[in-house]
């Protein structure tokens, strides 16, 4: 009887005294809402072959991009279902804290950025926990999260009543205060929103504004930097204890070294992207003076402190703005 493929294949391997792979012991799904054309998908994969590397193949770490797991609110769902093991978190409300200081109005000097991100991550660690999450990555929402409109417009701090996509409480806080409308749209479907007149204006990561090619439909952008920004991914308790100690380490460590060889990568990416958009003639960018911003940020900040203190509580509360007021530019 001939020997099939498979056979022949293994008996030439042990012949040769080489080991076929081993298979993986354990695998974690990554759940993200960004796409594979975007550079932070680049990241991921990088997270993932360390952790492959430094694991003998153990543990790996399957991709699945542009929210095909869950949507961009389910977050925190998706990690306790079982549905994913590492998730993005947006602003859920079981996670009060968090959600009204991973996106906060300030300006902020991005030398530091991804020290100042570990330790917020440190200080939202126990809130996380009560919920059975644990922070693994740190954004890069910092650096890029903007606005963009169909036309110029004469200021931001005066919207006149346009419908302006928003992420989350404290930009749906800050667009009212603006005089406009609020609108909640999902990164996947914020193409089809803008192109059949939903929305007005978008507020939005650069990297997903132009990773989603938005650019076509709402060209003007307005740089206003307002923003800290952290959307952490977490990994669930579930999926962490899975792993042996020596491999929680190994993941924790590939988390922290992957966030600090993205930021110059992904803040390249970025630029280029705007500066992409604006030679081809096709968009355009103005950025705010340091008054401009000062005036915005003095217009809700006031408010949205209030709310930092009454999620946080009084201490909480106080180590998170303390952190940001060290890192102001």
């Amino acid at each position: 009887m001939k020997k099939t493929i498979t056979t022949a294949l293994s008996t030439t391997v042990l012949a040769t005294g080489l080991a076929l792979p081993a298979a993986a012991e354990t695998t974690i799904r990554l759940s993200t809402y960004v796409n594979e054309i975007d550079i932070r998908h680049e990241g991921f994969q990088h997270f993932a072959d360390l952790v492959a590397e430094r694991t003998g193949g153990e543990v790996e770490i399957q991709i699945f991009p542009s929210s095909t797991l869950h949507g961009w609110s389910e977050g925190v769902d998706a990690l306790q279902g079982g549905v994913s093991d590492i998730s993005w978190i947006p602003a859920d409300e079981r996670l009060p804290c968090y959600r009204v200081t991973s996106l906060y109005p300030a300006m902020v000097d991005l030398e530091n950025q991804v020290a100042m991100d570990a330790a917020y991550a440190d200080l939202v660690r126990a809130e996380a926990a009560e919920v059975g999450l644990v922070p693994l990555f740190n954004s890069n929402y910092s650096y890029d999260q903007e606005w963009w409109f169909e036309e110029p417009i004469a200021d931001l701090g005066n919207l006149e009543g346009r419908q302006v996509r928003s992420i989350g409480p404290l930009v749906s806080m800050m667009i009212e205060t603006w005089g406009g409308s609020p609108v909640f749209v999902a990164p996947s479907e914020v193409f089809q929103s803008a192109e059949r007149g939903v929305v007005d204006g978008i507020n939005m990561g650069v990297a997903t504004y132009s990773s989603w090619q938005l650019w076509d439909v709402m060209p003007y952008m307005v740089n206003g930097s307002l923003f800290y920004g952290n959307i952490i991914y977490m990994m669930s308790e579930n999926a962490y204890e899975r792993l042996t100690p020596e491999q929680q380490t190994i993941v924790m460590e590939a988390a922290a070294e992957t966030e600090a060889w993205l930021q110059p990568r992904y803040e390249a990416w970025v630029d280029q992207r705007v500066g992409n958009a604006v030679m081809s003639g096709g968009g355009a960018a103005v950025s705010l003076s340091v008054e401009e911003r000062t005036a915005l940020l003095a217009s809700v900040q006031e408010t949205w402190n209030a709310e930092v203190e009454a999620a946080c509580g009084p201490e909480l509360a106080g180590q998170i703005l303390e952190l940001f007021a060290e890192n102001a530019p």
